[in-house]
Order: structure tokens, then sequence, then C-alpha cells
């Protein structure tokens, strides 16, 4: 076993003053240590806030350009060790490697998106019947950025760059359960030559390090996503002190099939969104809801989508990988288990845990019911897992109503041929991301992602110039000659 991975305050990877560590175990294998890294406490929280402080207003006076440079020095470091850090993901977080490798792709191009953005944005001129008025933007300061596992590469590279690049300075924690990545992260950015204190990491339990980095007095911008339990949590004890927040936080997406849509490219739509990363994303479709005249052949189509799917080992090539560790694995199956004694939902294929030949990691089967009611707790609570429910509704009014009725607003599609529909949907539902013929997960690199109601702090929008706008300050100057 390789000595534990560090923390990296001030420009220094260093161990925690705890003395405790923690192990990452492979999802698909608990017996098989990834590795361990140092656990910080409050002490060492606050040493890396008061490292980024105190290199706030350098980073800060730093030019546009100078700051993107080191941005796109990391993005080529992490360009040349794409598959190497693709492996490490699926090692640490149980995706397959065919998600695994578009996921370190994207992080490498957000570095690179921002590593131009950091010399592209400044200000405004403006018309006046003065000599002179234009507007400034200026970095908030010191950006906490608290991260989650299921996207344990990308999420922390669309907080990191865009705080970087705007002049912030920035302490990053990311989950226990995958920090890999977000080590590499912040180890290409030290193989760059940022200055020390800019970028600060501190690895540990979100009860202790993330309540710290939320609440401390001296961070001025706090960036989280998980769930709504926690972003709650996160969001009152950041604004005490009327820090700027944003936190995005959990769905109960749904995918709507009309009886204009081609069925089976329909459940197609359906199935990726439902099982792709193994339904552990905020964006995940969780709920079909299907007009009448088409629900027999839609449950027949996802039930073969869902049976055709290998679980097993991501990266010896399986379909679907496991879930990330036991107690999500335990979730999905008791929201599986009120599913069908508790609620009455028709279970079609898949609920329990899937068996893998030679392996005992966290396999579940992907998971279909039928029959399902919208006031259902498999409708309506979050599951995080590769399960669907199927909603059957009389028609298109019907459906958008069920697609509304959820405390969640993240993301949303509909399946049609009819452009009315099509034009109706986009208007009227309510959710941040409104998607046509296509799956509720994933998103560009450029554009803003969030969500609405229990999704989001309904703040700020991450990614694209949404980001720019959370980490700066516009001053208006007006210049008299």
């Amino acid at each position: 076993m390789s000595d534990p991975r560090r923390i990296y305050v001030d420009g220094e990877w260093r161990a925690a003053e705890t003395g405790e560590t923690f192990e990452v175990r492979s999802p698909v294998d608990p017996d098989d240590v990834v590795a361990t890294y140092h656990e910080a406490g409050e002490t060492e929280t606050d040493e890396a806030v008061a490292a980024a402080n105190a290199a706030a207003d350098d980073w800060a006076r730093t030019p546009g350009p100078e700051r993107g440079s080191y941005l796109r020095e990391a993005a080529k470091l992490l360009d040349d060790r794409r598959e190497e850090l693709a492996d490490q993901l699926s090692h640490e977080e149980g995706k397959t490697l065919a998600e695994a490798r578009p996921e370190v792709g994207r992080a490498v191009d957000i570095f690179y998106y921002y590593a131009e953005k950091a010399a592209d944005f400044g200000g405004q001129q403006k018309q006046s019947g003065r000599d002179g008025l234009y507007t400034v933007k200026e970095p908030m300061g010191v950006a906490g950025l608290v991260t989650p596992w299921n996207y344990p590469i990308a999420i922390p590279a669309w907080k990191l760059a865009p705080a970087l690049a705007t002049g912030n300075t920035a302490v990053l924690k990311p989950a226990n359960l995958a920090p890999g990545p977000a080590h590499e992260l912040v180890h290409a950015l030290d193989d760059a030559g940022i200055p020390d204190g800019v970028v600060n990491l501190v690895t540990g339990p979100g009860s202790v390090v993330g309540s710290r980095i939320s609440e401390h007095p001296d961070v001025d911008a706090v960036s989280f996503t998980g769930s709504t339990s926690v972003g709650l949590q996160v969001y009152d004890s950041a604004t005490t002190d009327r820090k700027r927040v944003q936190t995005e936080m959990g769905g109960k997406n749904p995918c709507l099939v009309t009886p204009s849509a081609d069925v089976d490219e329909a459940a197609g739509i359906v199935a990726a969104g439902a099982f792709g990363v193994t339904g552990q994303a905020c964006t995940a479709t969780s709920r079909a809801i299907v007009h009448e005249d088409v629900y027999d052949e839609f449950c027949d189509a996802i039930v073969a989508e869902a049976e055709s799917i290998e679980v097993g080992d991501g990266r010896a090539g399986a379909d679907m990988g496991p879930q990330v560790s036991e107690s999500e694995l335990e979730g999905t199956l008791e929201y599986v288990r009120i599913a069908e004694e508790q609620d009455g939902a028709t279970l079609l294929t898949g609920g329990s845990a899937a068996d893998v030949e030679g392996l005992d990691g966290y396999f579940v089967e992907p998971t279909v019911f039928g029959d399902v009611e919208s006031s259902m707790t498999i409708a309506c609570e979050e599951v995080f897992g590769p399960v669907l429910a199927v909603i059957p509704v009389a028609d298109f009014e019907e459906a958008m109503a069920v697609a509304n009725g959820s405390d969640y607003g993240l993301s949303a599609s509909v399946v049609t041929d009819d452009l009315s529909e099509a034009h109706t949907f986009v208007r009227d539902i309510e959710s941040g991301v409104a998607k046509v013929n296509e799956k509720t997960t994933g998103l560009e690199l450029h554009v803003p992602f969030g969500g609405v109601k229990d999704s989001s702090s309904n703040t700020y929008r991450e990614q694209g110039d949404a980001a720019v706008d959370f980490f700066t300050n516009t001053k208006t100057v007006y210049l008299n000659h």
C-alpha cells in the first residue's frame, strides 16, 4: 500500500495534523483498497482558508491572460493522462470506462475553455452624457467549493476553473467516496506552477470540513453540489454572514412520452437517462410519464432495454457499473421495497442486487416499475440509483401536470413528433433544463446549468458565462476627465 495521499495547503502537499486517514475501496470489489487519504479537520481547513485569503489580492491583480496560462498548462497535463485518469475514476467511483473517458475529457475542455475566458472578461463600456462610464468585473475573493462523488472530476473542474479564471482563490473539498480525480486536478495546477495559496485541497468529512468552509468568515462565496438535505444546511450556514451561495441539489426528472413518439426510440432515450452512470446523476431520468395509448408498448420496450444491460466491472467492458457504496445500494433496495410493499407499484423488471460472477461489489439490477401513481414514494423522492417509475396518463395536459407536480425541477424532457407539444413543453415545464427528444442527462459545458424549486438555491447558475457571474462582482465606474 502506498503512502496516504496528502492535502494541499499554501503550495505544499502535507499530512493532516489530525493523524487520521480514510480508505477508498473499489465499489466493484470492496476488498480492493484503491487509495488512502489524509483526513483533514477544522485546523487544516482554517489553514487552507488563511492561505487562500493571503494569496487573494495578488491573484486578483494577476492579469487575466496570465491566470489563463496556468489553466491552459494544467489542461495540457491532464490531457496527456486521459486514459490513466479515466481508469482511476472508474476504479474509485465505479462508472464504466465508456462513461469515465468523456467525463475526463469534459474536465480537460473546461480548463481550456476558462483559460480563454480569463483573458476575455473584464467589463463593458457604456454610453453616457458624462466623459466616461464603464463597468469592471472583480473577483469575490475566497471561493469554497464542495463537490460530490458522482462526477468526481467534471464537477470540481466546472467550479474550480471559473473561480480561478476570474481571479478568486479557492479551497476545494471533494467527497470522501471518490476524491482521487479532484486530487489530480490540483496536482495538474501545482505542476503548472500556480502560485502558492491560490488553490487548496482538503479531504475529510463533510460534517467537519464542508461545514467549516461554508461557515468560515473569510470565505466569500460557496458553491455546493450534492443532496438537497445537505445543500439546505450549507445554504443556511453560508448565508448567515451574507456569503454569495449557489447550491445545486437533487432531481426527480421526468421524460414525457407522447402518442406521436417512436416508442422504441423513446425507450432508448429513457433508458440512457435512467440507467446511464448507474442512475447516480442528479439529472437522471427517474419518471417516465407515458400516454396510455402507448403505455403497454413502452413498458415492453423499456423492460427489454433494461434487461439488455450487462451489469459488472466497468473497467472490464460491462454496460453498467455498481453503485458507489454499500449504503447507496441499500438505499436503492429500500426504495424498491417501499414501492412494492407499501405503494403497490408493479415491478416489471429488476429490483434486486445483481449477482456478478467473481465479484462482491455493490451491483444492482436496472429496475422498472409500472402502474406508478404520482403520489407514490417512488415517484416523489430521489432514489439515486437505476430505478425508473413509469406513470400512465390520459393526455398531454395530465402529463404536464404530473411532471410539474414534483418538489424538484432540475431537468426534464419530452419525446414527441408534435411541434406544438414540444413548444408547449418548453414553455410550461418547471425545470432549469428542458429537452426535446433527448435524455434528461448531459449538458454542454458552455451553457448555464441549474434547477428550480428544491433542485437549487435559485440564485446563480453554473457553467459558461453564468459561472463568471457567480464568481464576480460588478463595479460601475464614472470617470470624469
